[in-house]
């Protein structure tokens, strides 16, 4: 299995709101992507403007489906110019 975090540092605390927006429709529609364990998005409860998307991945051809799809190459643009974005991979 394949652990993601992507941690998002938003540039401008007033678009935060834009930003939970896209995070939550890349959300919704890639718990819907085969292979997909888990996908959700957190927020800081101790800094305004930091989050993270946490999700979880049956193997590394399902990360890679997921990555070429519409609402991946959608999105993740989106929530590029939004903020900063950050990853860590874990392999388990």
């Amino acid at each position: 299995m394949i652990r993601l975090n992507v941690f998002l540092l938003i540039e401008d605390v007033q678009k935060k709101d834009a930003l939970k927006f896209v995070a939550t429709e890349l959300v919704e529609k890639s718990l819907h992507d085969k292979g997909c364990i888990a996908y959700d998005i957190f927020e800081s409860v101790t800094v305004d403007n930091h989050m993270m998307i946490c999700e979880t991945w049956a193997s590394e051809k399902d990360l890679e489906a997921h990555m070429a799809s519409p609402h991946f190459k959608e999105l993740v643009p989106k929530l590029k110019e939004i903020a900063t974005l950050t990853l860590e991979k874990f392999n388990f």
